[in-house]
């Protein structure tokens, strides 16, 4: 009999098992589930860069000199055409002096020639005029005495003679006086000697300018690698500098988050340096490239009021703002799936069942997204923690706490 109670006893003890476990069948296994609730939500990007500039100079030499005088150190401000440095230039002053007697040779030979040479041009062509008139008058005489027998034809040949040199130092004179003319070759010969000696006094001044190295903009000194006595050479680098101005912010942001960018998108920025002290910013730039080996796409901001602690370089993170609601219906983001393919969905609680429900998904925060449609306030969704898979029968467990309402950042227009 003892075997017989024993096995009744591992029989009901089976039963009651089977009995169990169809019973919790029929309920459905437990899991987490977390709410849709109605609160604000804020998209935006976080990134790292630095700042930059709105331009960096290096400041070189254009011919080889000795370093005479440097002016500025690390850190210094100059303005655009403040002096930065002088290099040897006695032998370029010498050669300006030269280009400038030159110049001065060439405006008295002009003078001379307008005041002297053309008058004299003038009274040469009156004098051979005058030649020329006694030598036909002369010549006429003589061809009448000959005509008449009283001199011989010797004397008409010289007549003639006389006449056609006179003639020739007439034509002479005339080319001469020509010439002399404001509109003559020899003015233009003149005008042309000054601006000749004009061009190498301008080649002298521009020689010597070089050797004086100014600022060309506002700027603040990066660096500094020559000191007075050193050679300065073409190509080269002797100071470094960082044009005042527009500071801007140099970063780079994952290019999954490209579709969340646009031109004038508002940001907040801190340096690592100053943590407690972060100033406003706005996106200007955005690459039209991805960078391939990282990934990312290039971005600037502009900083209209950058504050007096900031450096060229400095390590900053940003935070840029999309978009923003008060008033949405919003998930934690482990509970959708798929967010980022075209048909985003989650697993919804609907009659003790697991039930697969596509969503369209809106604005994105930091662990939650805007649900906009297949979901309404107060459905159950289950997270992608829980095992559970479309069709298994579950029952509620324990209820997540919902997604907290995001600030509106200070920074944005409320």
């Amino acid at each position: 009999m003892k075997p017989l109670v024993k096995w009744g006893m591992a029989a009901a003890l089976v039963l009651t098992v089977s009995a169990a476990a169809l019973l919790a069948s029929r309920r459905g296994t437990p899991v987490q589930l977390v709410s849709v609730a109605r609160t604000g939500i804020v998209q935006s990007v976080v990134a790292t860069g630095r700042l930059n500039a709105p331009a960096r100079m290096d400041i070189g030499a254009e011919v080889t000199a000795t370093v005479r005088e440097v002016r500025v150190r690390e850190g210094d401000r100059v303005k655009a055409g403040d002096v930065l440095l002088r290099l040897s230039d006695a032998e370029a002053r010498a050669a300006l002096q030269q280009a400038r007697a030159a110049l001065t040779e060439a405006r008295g030979r002009a003078t001379q020639q307008a005041t002297v040479a053309a008058p004299v041009a003038s009274q040469a062509v009156v004098q051979a005029e005058a030649a020329f008139t006694a030598a036909q008058r002369e010549h006429q005489r003589a061809r009448d005495l000959v005509a008449q027998g009283f001199f011989s034809q010797q004397k008409l040949d010289d007549a003639r003679r006389a006449l056609d040199m006179a003639k020739s130092a007439l034509q002479s004179a005339r080319v001469q006086a020509q010439a002399n003319q404001p509109s003559g070759i020899e003015h233009t010969l003149a005008a042309a000697r000054i601006d000749q000696a004009l061009a190498a006094v301008g080649v002298a001044e521009a020689r010597l300018a070089r050797l004086t190295i100014a600022s060309p903009v506002d700027a603040i000194v990066l660096t500094r690698s020559v000191e007075p006595g050193s050679m300065a050479q073409p190509g080269h680098v002797l100071l470094s500098l960082a044009a005042q101005g527009g500071t801007r912010i140099d970063a780079n942001v994952d290019e999954k988050n490209l579709r969340l960018l646009a031109a004038g998108m508002p940001a907040r920025a801190v340096a690592d340096a100053y943590p407690g002290q972060s100033f406003d910013a706005q996106l200007n730039y955005i690459a039209p490239a991805i960078d391939p080996q990282r990934g990312t796409v290039e971005v600037r901001l502009a900083v209209p009021n950058p504050p007096p602690f900031l450096r060229p370089d400095m390590t900053v993170s940003v935070e840029l703002v999309g978009g923003l609601k008060k008033d949405a219906l919003v998930l934690p983001s482990g509970a959708v799936r798929d967010a980022d393919r075209q048909a985003p969905w989650v697993l919804a609680l609907q009659d003790g069942v697991a039930v697969r429900l596509p969503v369209k998904l809106g604005l994105r925060g930091i662990g939650s997204v805007e649900i906009t449609e297949g979901l309404k306030e107060g459905d159950a969704v289950i997270p992608q923690t829980e095992k559970a898979v479309a069709g298994d029968r579950v029952r509620p467990g324990p209820v997540l706490a919902p997604v907290k309402g995001m600030e509106t950042p200070s920074f944005i227009s409320r």
